[in-house]
């Protein structure tokens, strides 16, 4: 089985600690020669600052492509594009737009006066700056404000006729979601690169609680699979184990590309790519 080509999203630090944790994640995980590091834009735009500051010093200590986080939430059309401008001069020349999430507090997304109305619009004006390569998101379980599975894919659709160059799914729990999407997908005329969005569970609650928010269907067997891994005090080795098992999987289906969901928690994630065969081959540079 030849080995994936893999890439991984962190979150911006709000706190000195935190900003130690992504460094050594980044760390731990760019020797493994990642195809980007993605950086997240909190709920609601609330870590747009910090993105910015995270996305170009990850770019500057590492020399590795960075996608950053774009969304339509909190800010006018021009705002967003100053934003973008910034990306490009950092050298990040890579982006993931979203609509984003609404603000805490609020159950749906409203567009900010001035602002983006939804994804599709985004990617056009970035599609029209002409300077970047742009990831956009893909739900295989269905987004939650989608009013059908057809819907869903249809909307992705558009955003990949608007110019995005590639999609990242949201992680899901079995193979078969990924593999159903990406033929239903194929049969909507859809051509461009789907990459599989994947998750290594660190904390099992936490990954049910986001998994019930964003429409991501959960196993029943999986509940009480890590019951009994946290009885036996071994969640870390069940999580390897089935996250390892879906990845292979995805392979031998010819998936060629994996986009690790890190948490900036790259234990689990390394010992994965590790049993996949990507292994170390650049060390990162110290910040000088």
């Amino acid at each position: 089985m030849t080995a994936p080509s893999v890439s991984f999203e962190v979150f911006p630090p709000k706190t000195v600690n935190a900003a130690f944790n992504l460094w050594d994640t980044a760390q731990a995980l760019a020797p493994l020669n990642p195809r980007f590091f993605s950086v997240t834009y909190g709920a609601g735009g609330s870590t747009r600052d910090l993105t910015q500051d995270a996305a170009h010093t990850l770019r500057r200590t590492s020399k590795l492509p960075v996608s950053a986080h774009l969304t339509c939430v909190g800010a006018t059309m021009e705002e967003t594009i100053e934003v973008a401008e910034g990306f490009h001069e950092a050298g990040v020349t890579e982006i993931v737009a979203l609509r984003g999430d609404p603000p805490a507090g609020e159950k749906r997304f409203t567009p900010h006066p001035g602002g983006f109305a939804h994804s599709v619009e985004l990617i056009e004006a970035l599609a029209l700056m002409d300077k970047f390569t742009i990831r956009v998101g893909a739900y295989p379980d269905s987004h939650p404000d989608a009013a059908s599975q057809h819907a869903n894919i249809q909307y992705l659709k558009r955003k990949f006729d608007a110019g995005a160059d590639e999609a990242i799914t949201q992680f899901f729990f079995e193979t078969e979601s990924f593999l159903r999407f990406r033929d239903q997908c194929v049969a909507a005329g859809i051509d461009k690169p789907i990459v599989p969005g994947i998750m290594p569970i660190a904390n099992w609650k936490s990954a049910r609680r986001f998994a019930e928010g964003c429409g991501t269907k959960i196993p029943a067997w999986m509940d009480e699979a890590y019951r009994a891994a946290e009885r036996d005090g071994r969640t870390d080795l069940l999580s390897t184990s089935l996250c390892t098992e879906m990845c292979s999987e995805l392979v031998e289906e010819g998936v060629d590309s994996l986009h690790f969901y890190t948490l900036n928690k790259p234990d689990l994630t390394r010992d994965v790519c590790r049993a996949l065969g990507v292994t170390p081959q650049t060390q990162l540079e110290n910040v000088a």
